[in-house]
């Protein structure tokens, strides 16, 4: 197969002062494939499973990063070469530096990330960025940012039904910082083109005729009992739904997000397994499994937070997807749309729907061109395994001398997840929520060298660490809310994850 660009081609684009990755064609399979044989400590996939064009065409799988940043307290690490290095500058502020160093040439004829940043920020990451309160207890002690630093990825296009090994050359050399003025560009391109060939060789020999299967693998024979445990009782989250009812009345917010944990002890049960049941109990456009060694994150997330896509003209337009509205769904077709109306007819979901939309808009004027700032899509529904959502899109044009670290800083966390206004809401949550949040309601995706970026919110997932695996979920409080009723919602919201334990543990179907 051929290597693209070739040689001449790529030679010209580095004296021009831009790096293109090098890429061959690989057989189109389910990501899920070739993450199965590729998997380790410290990879990840990016999986679209189910969605719309505009949400679910791509997916990555990437391996063997260069590099691993991570923030904790009021220290950065970074490793690379098993050497570690401590800063305590600011994580976003690290985590541009060391996308930025980097000066590729985007290919058009492969998806957007095509080598860079992939990782989690954390909720709790947000008080690197606005004024919030630290008394919840951070008993997971989860990064409040983690990324792996990738050049080698397979890339995987669902719409053109294609896959690509991805390799972005000259990264690995010695040294902290990437130093292009280094580097005999003319054999970096023959040894990454020989490293493509390798691997792709491999890869067809490891998946050669290997049929995917759907089948259930059942957890191991001692553990085929689950027990879900509710870490707020209904009575605690009714009371904190009051509370936030109080703080609404008396002017503080609009609306507030708050949620309950649940947790259920999984013992030695391989957290790739549960990620890949989940993916067929709850398909999404956003889902993801992370192995970062000591925790994994399993998420089927349908949420977009925030992408950045890099255009033609050299500028770079920002979307955000917003959803708000939630619906159980029904049991066949004419219920499913008896809800859907019910759901787009109710003024409380409408009306909160319409304020976050606001909040959204807000949040990318602060980084968007003045006039730019839009609703592309208003109020539509998405069905989803085991709800219905109301969605919108919000779309601008990024100002120039912004980069995709000055988006992130503008809207996370999420609005959808927090309330309106954010920062208030956020010392509220801070105040009532008995834990915090930890990966829950933050995002995973990547941010590319390319400017490049697409975001979700982590919603719908589980942690796992420590032999626990741990499900969040929240519902939108308004002046008009039934704390009983908001309670039910999140246990709506949480019930793909809870059924996809109890199919692994206790059988059934889906």
């Amino acid at each position: 197969m051929t290597i693209y660009p070739d040689k001449p081609e790529f030679l010209a684009a580095v004296a021009d002062g831009s790096i293109p990755a090098l890429y061959r064609e690989l057989t189109y399979r389910r990501p899920s494939q070739y993450y199965s044989v590729l998997r380790q400590k410290n990879s990840f996939i990016l999986e679209s499973v189910r969605g719309s064009v505009n949400t679910a065409r791509y997916s990555f799988v990437g391996f063997a990063p260069y590099m691993t940043v991570k923030a904790k307290g009021s220290l950065v690490e970074v490793q690379k070469d098993g050497k570690r290095s401590l800063s305590s500058k600011d994580p976003l502020t690290k985590l541009r530096e060391l996308i930025g160093g980097y000066k590729q040439r985007i290919s058009d004829d492969l998806p957007p990330f095509q080598g860079g940043a992939v990782g989690l920020l954390s909720y709790d990451l947000v008080r690197c960025i606005e004024d919030i309160p630290n008394t919840a207890i951070d008993d997971l002690d989860i990064p409040l940012l983690h990324f792996f630093m990738i050049d080698r990825l397979i890339a995987v296009d669902h719409i053109r039904e294609m896959a690509w090994l991805i390799v972005c050359p000259g990264i690995r050399q010695d040294g902290p910082v990437f130093n292009e003025a280094k580097i005999n560009w003319s054999r970096q391109y023959d040894e990454t083109a020989d490293f493509i060939n390798n691997m792709a060789s491999f890869l067809e020999d490891k998946l050669s005729g290997v049929v995917p299967t759907d089948i259930i693998k059942p957890a191991p024979e001692r553990h085929r009992t689950i027990e879900i445990v509710h870490e707020t009782t209904k009575e605690r989250y009714m009371g904190m739904v009051g509370r936030t009812l109080q703080y609404i009345g008396a002017g503080d917010i609009f609306q507030a997000n708050l949620s309950q944990r649940l947790s259920a002890r999984i013992g030695d049960t391989d957290p790739w397994q549960i990620y890949t049941l989940l993916s067929r109990v709850n398909p999404s456009p956003f889902a993801c499994f992370l192995d970062f060694g000591d925790y994994q994150i399993v998420s089927s997330s349908p949420e977009r937070l925030v992408r950045v896509k890099a255009e033609p003209d050299g500028s770079l337009v920002v979307d955000t997807r917003p959803i708000a509205g939630t619906r159980p769904r029904g049991k066949d077709v004419s219920e499913d749309e008896a809800l859907r109306s019910a759901l787009l007819l109710n003024e409380k979901e409408r009306a909160e729907h319409i304020m976050l939309i606001d909040l959204e808009r807000n949040d990318l004027g602060r980084v968007c061109r003045y006039g730019t700032v839009g609703v592309d899509e208003l109020m539509a529904t998405e069905d989803y395994s085991h709800v219905i959502h109301i969605v919108s899109n919000v779309r601008g044009v990024l100002n120039s001398g912004k980069d995709c670290i000055d988006v992130i800083r503008a809207v996370f966390p999420g609005g959808t997840i927090t309330g309106v206004p954010k920062v208030r809401c956020m010392q509220i949550i801070d105040e009532l929520e008995p834990v915090a949040r930890g990966p829950y309601t933050g995002s995973v995706g990547y941010i590319g060298f390319g400017r490049n970026m697409d975001i979700n919110i982590i919603i719908r997932s589980f942690v796992v660490k420590d032999g626990y695996a741990y499900v969040q979920a929240g519902a939108g409080i308004v002046a008009d809310s039934d704390p009983e009723r908001e309670y039910y919602e999140t246990l709506n919201k949480a019930e793909a994850l809870i059924k996809t334990l109890k199919i692994l543990y206790c059988g059934g179907s889906l």
